[in-house]
């Protein structure tokens, strides 16, 4: 067997409701001054008020940082890194969706160590230690609960990482009733993204790529492709959100060890460029990378078909499967109502090559990939999706 190693969050809460028990939960790994790192949409919703309620109960002082965008910022990071040194806090909690746990992660890693951020970019470079950290996701989709990576916006466009098992949190706590009141397009796109997560994981090129991973990946496309259409047609079905979470977490779990590649390495220029949400961003891509995948990989993509989609079981042939499984993501897509192509998110057909000059930026990802993506090929799957 080839070697692997495989690190996940220590602990891990899946119960409907659970937010509201926060204190009594985690304020003993805490401590008695918590940041709590959320975005200003969730802030005036009042989404998290039962959990900061719940700490505060069992007396702890609780410093809110609702300023969380999408896409996050460094100078985000840092007024958040402020914010907690003001108040001399004794841990992190990361309250929403990807973008919010980003921030909590690096925040607990720089007020724990008061490192550089610029020596901790990259893969195993973080020096740590960090403060504790509790991660509560609000929709299903980044996995970013039990992944050892934040991602951050530096510059204009560009995105930049610190991949390091010490951003893993102590407590993930997966609660449906905070994605009852997701939009219909957020669950959809962070219902693909979660979904992208496990296929890219389970076809990695990585040299970590392992059994684990792999089985955890299956897992989570059985959850996702269940109950994603019946989230999007009845968001208050708590059974169905609790599976998505969970298919959400599971894949995560896949894709913080054995990595993803290509689909998300040329969704970052269309997030960067153009704000666009990261799961559709992930979806607008998903079947022309695929595609261009599937010399090297169809025997994968036939793998797991069936998982997502149980019907394609009777679809005969490797490469039959494989074109199914791609032909069936791209009408899930379609029936969840997302844009379908790069036009319809405001990209122009003239900003194409500079994308595609941006992706080759993202080695991190691309070394992963099944086939090896060139300059010009990323240009040929930009072209083919827009």
């Amino acid at each position: 067997m080839t070697p692997f190693i495989f690190n996940t969050t220590a602990s891990i809460v899946c119960e409907p409701g659970a937010a509201r028990r926060l204190g009594a939960i985690a304020a003993g790994r805490l401590g008695d001054r918590v940041l709590f790192v959320t975005d200003p949409g969730l802030s005036a919703l009042g989404l998290g008020a039962p959990a900061i309620a719940a700490l505060e109960t069992e007396g702890v002082s609780v410093t809110l940082f609702d300023a969380v965008e999408a896409d996050p910022k460094r100078a985000t990071l840092e007024r958040a890194v402020e914010a907690g040194r003001t108040a001399g806090v004794t841990g992190v909690v990361g309250f929403g969706g990807g973008s919010s746990l980003d921030v909590a992660k690096l925040a607990a890693l720089l007020l724990g160590s008061n490192e550089d951020l610029d020596d901790a970019w990259g893969v195993d470079n973080a020096a740590g230690p960090r403060l504790p950290l509790v991660l509560i996701p609000t929709t299903a989709g980044t996995g970013s609960e039990v992944t050892p990576v934040s991602i951050i916006t530096v510059g204009d466009n560009e995105k930049r990482g610190v991949s390091s098992p010490l951003i893993l949190p102590d407590i993930a706590i997966l609660d449906a009733e905070l994605t009852l009141g997701l939009p219909a397009a957020i669950t959809a796109a962070t219902g693909i993204d979660a979904m992208v997560h496990a296929i890219e994981a389970y076809a990695s090129k990585s040299p970590n790529n392992n059994p684990l991973s792999r089985m955890l990946a299956r897992q989570a496309l059985q959850l996702l492709g269940a109950h994603i259409e019946t989230v999007v047609t009845d968001p208050a079905d708590l059974g169905a959100r609790q599976a998505m979470l969970l298919g959400s977490m599971l894949a995560g779990q896949a894709f913080a060890n054995s990595p993803v590649a290509a689909v998300h390495a040329l969704a970052y220029p269309i997030g960067g460029r153009f704000h666009v949400p990261h799961g559709l961003s992930n979806a607008l891509v998903l079947p022309h990378v695929l595609r261009f995948n599937a010399p090297e990989a169809a025997h994968l993509y036939a793998e797991i078909a069936a998982d997502a989609f149980p019907v394609l079981a009777e679809e005969p042939g490797t490469q039959g499967r494989c074109a199914a499984f791609i032909a069936a993501l791209s009408d899930l897509s379609q029936r969840l109502g997302l844009p379908q192509r790069l036009r319809d998110v405001g990209v122009g057909e003239a900003d194409l090559p500079a994308m595609a000059a941006d992706a080759m930026l993202q080695q991190r990802l691309l070394v992963n990939n099944p086939r090896t993506v060139g300059e010009a090929d990323a240009l040929a799957i930009y072209r083919a999706a827009w």
